[in-house]
């Protein structure tokens, strides 16, 4: 299908009008410190979900926020389109990761501040940024929309997401939908429209090393006592090899990615990657971060060296993330990781090995009408002659759900989130140009699409 020019240069001049708006509303919402893994956190959850909910109810929109039984907010709600005309849904969430030190934050995180042409603050890409191209795009559309749409906005997605899961199954008819638009990714550079069409699934465990009934004196003891800590190092160490590939046993770790090429001198600049650090893996960047197995150590309980003593630690124990790509199930991939930690952990001492999340991986169906409207909308919103297909090393539970709740739509990832954003660390960021060419796309889609 081709979009009328004119309907999108009436789009995009409708989009432009809203961006002030937009700016005030992402400015609102950044404020509101919506960290649901915080419980003192919680009131700003609940009012940023009000918030959400008034301005889609202003938008036309039966909206509710539903408490879930994670205990988080979601807003979902849904606006009536022509008779017999298909259904779009419209995700993002409104809860954010932890600012973590403000030292680090040039500005405060929960002030929205303009800098050199970019909108910082705490959530201003990941994910309020998206949900504002939700709201600008309704809002150029008007009254011209050609489908029904839902909104589905979830309060809990970065500590998991298991409420909205949970709601999926219990009332899956409010996720009904022919098109669901996942405003939870973006494009790989700054103005190169990108689908996100694979995402990791994902299996962390928390394994515990234990040797000793108690800490005893280095000095005295060092040598022959078994040393929790270093037996730990050792089997964390025998998850990668020398080149960096994952060698779990019974874990394949050779598939490769066949869309967008994404080379090392990029990849290198978009992690921010130390001078002389090498780019990991016997495959492409693509390969190994979305294509890819890959184990990566989050998190481990030790003494600090701060507090550290002359002392053999007893137990120590750490956190690992295993990222599958699909064709792989979470169920096999913990079976063999925790194998592989048993046989590899040295010196008879006893491991403990605890699940503590899985999620399953996604690769979305792109042949459909939805997709082939939303790539005509992101080329003419984008003045581009082609789309990217990327993949997404992180995972996104919910789109495994809502895929097993509705086989029959079709499940699109998209957002203002590209790598100059630094979702999740300091001083994020959006470009407000990815708002607009976002809102564009969706707006053009929620007026052409089953027309």
């Amino acid at each position: 299908m081709s979009i009328p020019v004119p309907t999108a240069d009436s789009l995009s001049a409708s989009v432009s009008e809203f961006m002030d708006r937009a700016h005030n509303d992402l400015a609102t919402l950044v404020s509101f410190p919506s960290v649901h893994i915080d419980s003192s956190k919680s009131d700003a959850s609940r009012a940023s979900a009000e918030w959400v909910c008034e301005a889609f109810t202003d938008l036309g929109f039966d909206a509710e926020v539903i408490v879930t039984s994670d205990g988080s907010p979601a807003v979902v709600g849904h606006r009536a389109g022509p008779a017999g005309s298909p259904t779009v849904a419209l995700y993002s969430h409104h809860d954010v990761q932890p600012a973590g030190d403000d030292a680090l934050w040039t500005d405060d995180p929960f002030t929205l501040t303009e800098r050199d042409g970019r909108w910082y603050g705490r959530g201003s890409a990941d994910c309020k940024g998206n949900v504002v191209a939700h709201l600008t795009a309704l809002r150029a559309a008007a009254e011209d929309l050609s489908c029904n749409v839902r909104i589905i906005i979830e309060g809990s997605e970065e500590a998991g997401g298991e409420g909205l899961d949970d709601l999926v199954k219990e009332r899956p008819e409010l996720f009904a939908a022919d098109l669901i638009l996942i405003g939870d990714a973006g494009n790989v550079a700054v103005g190169l429209p990108t689908l996100t069409t694979s995402l990791r699934g994902v299996v962390n465990v928390k394994v515990t090393v234990s040797a000793l009934e108690t800490a005893v004196h280095s000095g005295a003891a060092g040598g022959p006592t078994p040393d929790a800590m270093a037996a730990l190092v050792a089997g964390l160490a025998s998850l990668r090899d020398d080149r960096g590939d994952t060698v779990i046993e019974g874990v394949e770790n050779t598939q490769e990615w066949g869309g967008v090429v994404y080379s090392d001198e990029q990849f290198r600049a978009d992690v921010g990657a130390l001078e002389g650090t090498a780019i990991l893996g016997s495959g492409t960047p693509a390969d190994m971060a979305w294509a890819r197995p890959a184990v990566t150590v989050i998190g481990m309980d030790a003494p600090s060296t701060a507090e550290c003593a002359a002392a053999i630690i007893p137990q120590a124990s750490a956190m690992l993330n295993l990222r599958i790509p699909p064709g792989m199930e979470p169920q096999p991939a913990y079976d063999a990781l925790v194998a592989h930690l048993r046989k590899h952990i040295p010196w008879g001492v006893r491991v403990d090995v605890e699940p503590d999340a899985f999620g399953r991986p996604f690769r979305a169906k792109v042949d459909g009408p939805g997709y082939a409207a939303l790539t005509e909308a992101l080329k003419s919103a984008y003045g581009v002659d082609g789309v990217f297909h990327a993949g997404q090393g992180g995972s996104i539970p919910l789109c495994t759900v809502l895929a097993e709740a509705h086989p029959n739509a079709e499940i699109a990832l998209l957002g203002v989130e590209e790598p100059l954003c630094h979702i999740h660390a300091p001083n994020e960021s959006v470009d407000p140009e990815e708002i607009r060419r976002t809102a564009l796309a969706e707006a053009i889609v929620l007026t052409s699409f089953g027309s």
